[in-house]
């Protein structure tokens, strides 16, 4: 949680940068943006910081993990250990932006390098350095009244609610490469690699929120995507299964992962199978994960929006299971009709 109520917008800087592989240019402003009305300010701060409700926590990172290599956290380092060099610094994140801005599918836009103090995240007050990218220009209307008369004018500017790329380096944690986190809209793929594999070049942080949303996706995976290659398994106990992990995990504060398999998979093949693939799955993916680790409620809460437990039925029906699934057969007719038998005490 990012608490912006008692921050103070320092100093900003805008570049427009375009795309280099379609011939657009790059504009450098020579100074930093007038912020001094308090209605611009208060709109900046929705515009920037309102998007950062439960972050994802990132790093750092560079070719062999060298984050002191990378191009912006030198930049950021720079501006930490002195603001005032902010738009200098500014500029020269506009064109590393610009020099990677090579794909055809990537948007021009206004690039905000901006300067906060006294954040608050997680309870903890620091400083942080804010990249802004604004893509999408939208049209509205100005109506003017003079005297009796109006007029109307058609004009076009940035959406406050709708930011479209976003960073945040937090100026804690320089040691190992500062934490960052990041929002970006895009919805192709070879938009979203450039801003952060390719611009920013993150890692995810390897703190609870990292360990805890890793491990339910894996967990997810297996029991949709592996458990029915091994076992005879039905979706009603699949969906079981998934009520069961989300449960465990609501239920503890720590997580240790032989508790988690004894009382999520109590069967010794089931849980042998799940190794297994969690070993693989997380060489596949180049993922490290403790066997034990603090739970974070905000991952827990998240990746629940993806255990789904509804039970679909053709097009006919579902069926939402949250508990027994002892008190659910499923059977097959003799005309090979497949069916499942639902008990209940109650009708509501």
């Amino acid at each position: 949680m990012i608490d912006y109520t008692n921050s103070t917008l320092e100093a900003a800087a805008v570049h427009s940068v375009g795309n280099k592989k379609n011939d657009q240019e790059l504009t450098l402003s020579k100074s930093l943006l007038d912020t001094s009305s308090e209605k611009v300010r208060e709109l900046l701060f929705r515009y920037f910081l309102s998007p950062f409700t439960n972050p994802e926590f990132y790093t750092f990172t560079f070719s062999n993990e060298d984050f002191l290599l990378n191009p912006l956290y030198i930049f950021a380092s720079h501006i930490f250990e002195n603001p005032e060099t902010l738009h200098d610094n500014s500029v020269n994140v506009a064109k590393h932006l610009y020099e990677l801005s090579v794909h055809p599918q990537i948007k021009s836009g206004d690039l905000f390098v901006v300067y906060f103090s006294d954040l608050k995240v997680s309870g903890e007050t620091t400083d942080a350095i804010g990249l802004f990218k604004s893509e999408n220009r939208q049209a509205f209307l100005k109506l003017d009244n003079n005297r009796d008369d109006f007029s109307i004018q058609h004009e076009e500017g940035i959406n406050v609610d709708k930011l479209d790329k976003g960073c945040l380096i937090l100026n804690t944690g320089k040691e190992s490469g500062y934490k960052v986190c990041i929002i970006d809209k895009s919805s192709k793929a070879a938009e979203a690699q450039y801003w952060k594999d390719s611009f920013l070049q993150l890692k995810p942080c390897s703190d609870e929120y990292h360990h805890t949303k890793e491990f339910m996706t894996i967990t997810k995976n297996f029991v949709t995507q592996k458990l029915t290659e091994d076992f005879d398994v039905s979706k009603a106990d699949q969906i079981d299964l998934l009520n069961r992990s989300v449960k465990y995990f609501k239920a503890h504060e720590t997580f240790d992962k032989k508790d988690f398999e004894d009382d999520v998979f109590q069967n010794k093949e089931v849980i042998n199978a799940f190794r297994n693939y969690d070993e693989v799955y997380r060489d596949e993916n180049d993922i490290d994960i403790n066997d034990s680790f603090e739970i974070s409620p905000q991952a827990v809460k998240k990746q629940t929006r993806v255990f789904k437990s509804v039970l679909k039925l053709d097009k006919n029906f579902h069926i939402y299971i949250h508990g027994n699934t002892e008190l659910i057969e499923h059977g097959v007719e003799k005309d090979g009709r497949k069916f499942y038998k639902i008990y209940f005490e109650n009708e509501a």
